[in-house]
């Protein structure tokens, strides 16, 4: 018999993204990057510490390295000095618990993985970065796995880690892949890798027009909403 490929697979993975979606940024992200770029001799207050926030800003959720990369026009020595300071500054917020959980969150990933699916957190930050918050959130026993770029990975708006957390974790139809972020990168990256849910989740970096633009499949006002997106669907 032949399988009927027109029939939607149930859900079985599905894939957050951290700063904006499942974990508050509050600005976080743009001090980091502002006192990264003050580092390289772009003083706030001058045009070329805008330019380079104006790119922050229309990049997030991209590798922080290929947004510096960006910002600094191929000048690697400078691009990798301020991806270093971004990170330590941003390892600092999160040591004096300036990093929070978005409200809903820890509830929404026990819903989905009593639902049956595995939960993966994906990031543009470095594993060291992304490693200091789930321990400060104490996120460990809650995801079954969690991805940053770099490691023979592309960050988004590529699809790498998307499919390498399907591989891992024995998904074998893209179909059943959840994607949910903030910015129209977590949006791409769920698109280009098939998912059948791309969920834009508002108030955080881009807004409903720019989510929809870059094809999210839905809009919710939070990650909390997700596990009732689902049930719906």
């Amino acid at each position: 018999m032949t399988h009927d490929w027109t029939t939607t697979p149930r859900p079985r993975l599905a894939c957050l993204d951290m700063a904006g979606t499942t974990v508050g940024d509050d600005g976080l992200v743009e001090r980091a990057a502002s006192a990264a770029l003050a580092g390289q001799g772009l003083d706030p207050g001058t045009a070329g510490h805008a330019a380079a926030l104006d790119v922050v800003r229309r990049t997030m959720g991209q590798s922080k390295i290929t947004v510096f990369r960006e910002i600094f026009d191929g000048r690697e020595e400078a691009a990798v000095a301020a991806n270093a300071a971004f990170e330590s500054a941003f390892t600092e917020f999160v040591a004096v618990g300036e990093v929070t959980a978005l409200p809903g969150t820890e509830q929404a990933l026990a819903e989905l993985r009593e639902a049956g699916l595995a939960v993966v957190l994906t990031t543009g930050f470095a594993r060291s970065t992304q490693d200091a918050i789930l321990d400060a959130l104490g996120w460990r026993d809650l995801i079954d796995l969690a991805l940053v770029p770099g490691e023979a990975l592309r960050g988004r708006p590529f699809p790498d880690l998307i499919l390498h957390a399907a591989l891992r974790l024995s998904i074998d139809d893209v179909r059943s892949i959840v994607v949910a972020g903030d910015s129209v990168n977590d949006i791409g990256s769920g698109v280009r890798a098939g998912a059948a849910v791309v969920a834009g989740v508002l108030g955080g970096a881009h807004d409903a027009d720019a989510l929809a633009a870059a094809g999210a499949t839905h809009l919710i006002g939070s990650v909390a909403e997700l596990p009732g997106l689902l049930r719906q669907e």
